[in-house]
């Protein structure tokens, strides 16, 4: 379990958790291109040393 996008972008699956609930399942590409969560955070940590 992470909370940075920078630990777990080479991960080849990953799970999205919103409330306790599952939001998204897949690879950073894919969600970056289409989970509104995961780009919500991923745009929170670009200015923070995330990894885009």
């Amino acid at each position: 379990m992470a909370q940075r996008i920078s630990t777990v972008a080479d991960a080849d699956l990953i799970i999205v958790l919103d409330d306790c609930k599952i939001s998204g399942i897949g690879s950073h590409k894919e969600l970056a291109a289409s989970n509104a969560v995961y780009q919500e955070i991923l745009s929170s940590q670009i200015g923070q040393g995330g990894n885009e």
